[in-house]
């Protein structure tokens, strides 16, 4: 049974081994760690990066293994910004509290949109989160709490776990990137999990499990809802690190850029969303004098990577290193 699940792989080359994607996370994770100390990048980018690499893994782990292309995950996202940031800045809830409440009500949303989309696939799925996702937005424009296009301003940062002052930029740092280490785990034992596999086989041939006596809508559906879960625990990060949660994250746009995210570092690919997280932010950092021209500018590379890169930049340079 678990053989006949086991999707078409790649041919077995260096970089699908456990032993490379240890050394790969290992490599990643002491990068991050001496990143500060070489003076090299502000520590506020990098903080961002890492909130949106979170929220490009989550994306990649529901299009890049189960296939199914969501054009409304921003709704988590926000979802899970606003109430991260009403449970710190209101209900007066510790940092580590507000991140579960952030991850709770976009799980619990997720739950909500998954029931009414996952029996659909290809166009009109993407269709169904796109609507979803407008209607989520215009709540939040509507509602109190959110105080509209001004947003949530001011979120305390706090001591995390009662110990770590994270309004000292270099602990916020580190904690973040903490934080995004640990999901970055989480979601590659979703992907490496028998679980994992079953998602890649539905991906592949859906029919074919059916036949097997899976029940595929259950396995979608908890892959959405994990999906959705991440994104919000990136929301509520990204709240407390910028002190501030707005409509921008639950803007049908911010659904776009988690798209290119992806699809410039690799759909499918467990380090390709984190390098497009970190490229499109970059280019939104540095390239801001042009204005909207930035917009522009990600068109045409996106174009290039399209046409030059179809596996994503990670994705091609795996299949040269096979």
């Amino acid at each position: 049974m678990t053989s006949a699940l086991t999707t078409p792989a790649p041919r077995a080359g260096r970089v699908d081994r456990p032993g490379a994607q240890v050394l790969a996370f290992a490599i990643m994770a002491v990068a991050l760690i001496i990143l500060p100390l070489t003076h090299a990048v502000y520590p506020f980018f990098v903080m961002e990066a890492l909130c949106f690499a979170i929220f490009a893994c989550a994306f990649n782990l529901l299009i890049g293994y189960v296939g199914l292309l969501s054009f409304g995950h921003a709704m988590f996202l926000g979802t899970g910004g606003y109430f991260g940031a009403e449970a710190a800045t209101v209900w007066g809830f510790s940092p580590e509290l507000s991140l579960c409440v952030g991850v709770v009500s976009a799980a619990v949303l997720g739950l909500v949109v998954g029931l009414l989309s996952i029996r659909r696939q290809g166009i009109y799925f993407a269709m169904i989160t796109l609507a979803l996702a407008q209607m989520v937005y215009f709540f939040y424009v509507q509602a109190a709490f959110t105080h509209g296009e001004d947003g949530i301003q001011g979120v305390p940062q706090g001591l995390f776990l009662g110990l770590f002052d994270l309004s000292n930029q270099t602990t916020l740092y580190y904690v973040t990137v903490a934080l995004f280490l640990a999901a970055f785990l989480i979601i590659l034992r979703i992907i490496h999990s028998p679980f994992g596999e079953v998602l890649k086989a539905v991906r592949e041939n859906e029919t074919r499990v059916i036949s097997l006596g899976y029940k595929v809508d259950r396995y979608k559906l908890l892959a959405f809802v994990l999906s959705a879960a991440l994104s919000g625990l990136a929301g509520a990060l990204k709240a407390i690190v910028a002190q501030n949660a707005s409509l921008t994250d639950v803007h049908w746009t911010m659904s776009g850029e988690v798209v290119l995210m992806t699809l410039i570092g690799g759909m499918g690919t467990v380090y390709g969303p984190v390098v497009g997280a970190f490229i499109i932010v970059a280019m939104q950092q540095y390239l801001a004098q042009f204005g909207q021209w930035v917009l522009v500018i990600q068109g045409v590379i996106f174009i290039f990577c399209v046409l030059a890169f179809r596996r994503g930049l990670v994705g091609e340079l795996a299949r040269w290193i096979r």
